[in-house]
Parts: C-alpha cells; sequence; structure tokens
C-alpha cells in the first residue's frame, strides 16, 4: 500500500470516527458547554474550544471562537471559523487531499477542559496519520492577553525529511488592511525596520523565516501550499501585528523554535458582504531532526487592544520577551 494510498484510507476513517464522536448537531447546553468555554477580561471577551460546532462557529475549527473587542462586540476572527487554530502536520511530503489528511488537527477528536476561570486546555491524543499528541493551553491574562502554551510529542519515526511542520492559522474578520507587520532582517526593536507584508494569492510567497533559519526544507512535489510557498522576505524578531478597525492584534514568540510567518490574501473565504476576500494571519513551528517520544514546545502571546502606534507594538514586544510583565 502506497503512502498516499494509507493516507487516504487514514482521513476518511479519521473523519467518521470524528463524526461520531462530535455530532454537527450536539444536544443539551450542558453538554456543548464541555467543548467550549468563556473568558472576560476588561479588555475583551473570549470564547476557546475544541472542534465542536458551537453557532455559529463551524465543526472542524479550534482555539479562540470568537474575540470580542471591549465597547466594539464584532469578533475579530470570522465567526465561522477561528484563531490560533491547530490547522495542519506536515513532512516534506505534503499532502493536500484528502482533507481529513491536510487538516488533520482539525479533524481529529480533541477534548477541551476549562482549568480555571482565566484558563483552558485543548488536548489532542495521538493523531492517526502523522502520529502527534499534543496539549494546548490558553490563559486569557489582563487586561488584553491570550497567553498560549503548546506542548508535542511526536510518536512516529519515519517522517518524510524527518521533520514536523505545526501550523496554526487565524482567519480575520473583513480588516480594511490585509497586511501584516514585521521588522526586516537586520533590523532590531531598538532600530526598527518596518516590511507590511500582504501576499498578492494564496500560495504565493507565503511563507516569512527568520533572518536565522537555515533550515531548508526539500519538500517533495510540485504541489503549492502555503507552508512551502516561502517569501525571500525574512524577519529580524519573533512577533508580527495586523490592524482590525480600531484594534490591533500582536503575534510574539518567546525565543528557542523555530518560528515561521504565514499570509494568505483570501484564506479566510469571502467577506460578510460578498465584495472582499478575508486574510489569513498564520505562524508555524518547524522540528527539524525530529525525534519521536521527545516533547517539543511553543510559547507565545496574542496581544488584542485599541491601536495606539507602533511604539506600543515595540513595547509590548519588549514586555513579553522580557518578562518584565509577569
Amino acid at each position: 500500500m502506497t503512502l498516499r494510498l494509507y493516507m487516504l484510507l487514514a482521513g476518511l476513517i479519521l473523519w467518521g470516527t470524528l463524526a461520531a464522536v462530535h455530532p454537527v448537531n450536539a444536544g443539551a447546553d450542558d453538554e456543548m458547554e464541555a467543548h467550549y468555554g468563556t473568558f472576560t477580561l476588561p479588555g475583551f471577551q473570549c470564547t476557546i474550544g475544541d472542534n465542536t460546532a458551537a453557532d455559529p462557529h463551524m465543526r472542524g475549527y479550534n482555539g479562540i471562537f470568537s474575540l470580542l473587542p471591549s465597547g466594539d462586540g464584532q469578533n475579530v476572527f470570522v465567526p465561522l471559523f477561528s484563531g490560533l487554530n491547530l490547522e495542519h502536520y506536515f513532512d516534506a511530503l505534503p499532502v493536500t487531499e484528502p482533507g481529513s489528511v491536510f487538516f488533520e488537527p482539525r479533524r481529529a477528536a480533541m477534548q477541551f477542559t476549562r482549568i480555571d476561570e482565566h484558563t483552558a486546555e485543548l488536548y489532542q491524543p495521538v493523531t492517526p496519520v502523522f502520529g502527534v499528541e499534543s496539549r494546548t493551553r490558553f490563559t486569557a491574562t489582563a487586561p488584553h492577553y491570550i497567553d498560549m502554551h503548546f506542548s508535542c510529542t511526536p510518536h512516529r519515526s519515519d517522517l518524510a525529511g524527518g521533520l514536523l511542520g505545526i501550523f496554526w492559522a487565524s482567519y480575520m474578520n473583513a480588516p480594511e488592511d490585509k497586511s501584516i507587520y514585521f521588522l526586516g532582517d537586520g533590523s532590531s526593536l531598538e532600530s526598527p525596520r518596518w516590511i507590511q507584508f500582504c501576499t498578492q494569492e494564496h500560495n504565493r510567497d507565503s511563507t516569512v523565516c527568520s533572518e536565522n533559519d537555515r533550515v531548508n526544507i526539500a519538500f517533495q512535489g510540485t504541489e503549492k501550499t502555503l507552508f512551502t510557498a516561502i517569501s525571500p522576505l525574512r524577519y529580524a524578531v519573533p512577533f508580527f501585528y495586523g490592524r482590525i478597525r480600531e484594534q490591533v492584534l500582536i503575534y510574539i514568540f518567546q525565543p528557542g523554535p523555530l518560528i515561521r510567518f504565514a499570509h494568505s490574501p483570501s484564506g479566510a473565504g469571502a467577506t460578510e458582504k460578498g465584495d472582499d476576500t478575508n486574510p489569513a494571519w498564520d505562524f508555524q513551528m518547524i522540528i527539524p531532526d525530529c525525534e519521536p517520544g521527545t516533547s517539543y514546545t511553543l510559547d507565545m502571546r496574542l496581544v488584542c487592544k485599541k491601536w495606539q502606534g507602533r511604539d506600543d507594538v515595540l513595547e509590548e514586544v519588549r514586555r513579553f520577551l522580557s518578562g518584565t510583565d509577569k
């Protein structure tokens, strides 16, 4: 049996299993509450959950179902989808079909636990195709932060290229400016040089690597994905931001893991009015020389606050990276 045929069969089994575990039309409210929870801070209200449907949120998307800034009331993420959504696992043999393999983290069973009034955890047992076990802990921290700690343990020793890629997507809800912004290579927080990044089309020059990223993945095949389409641009500091209405969303990553940014101008589908497309603001963690049974982690912060200029963005980045906000 070829690897692709195996993945096809495993994907069909996976999707059928998820449909049985999490039916589209779930029953009572208490059953649904076992799959997501709402958290309130001075700066926003957010709902975090697993791959279950929660009207209007569709089944097959996890992470932050909604993020409603105080005084705004409009979800910064497309209500059907989510933000910080654990989207793909991949190796050097990208699989784009069937969807249940390409989107394995979205389709495999996932368990939501509300730890306390500020914290939720998503646990996913070993997935059937890529063989990854993971825990994602979200902590809502006043006044306007969501801190995410992700840990995973790969269990397969035959990943193509010996690497594991992990991809998160945020489906943005009709920002007038689809761009993300980051500091270009050779610059710093003290001497910034800003790059505005808005890709021309989906899967074209989509991924931005760090200036220190020396990992060259020899992807097999010719079909493009967001994570195989590498931009010539490089970033200097592990953060990016985007603006949506009066808010700014800042994605900040603690140094350590190999992080890549990604962008799509249309990855979140058509706007509600149908007159434009919604962008996706994404990121990846690359684990070269992946060892089965070893735990790998990522720590990041999502800031959602009113836009106060680039100096304020840089100050938020400094605080998180230095730990002075603890």
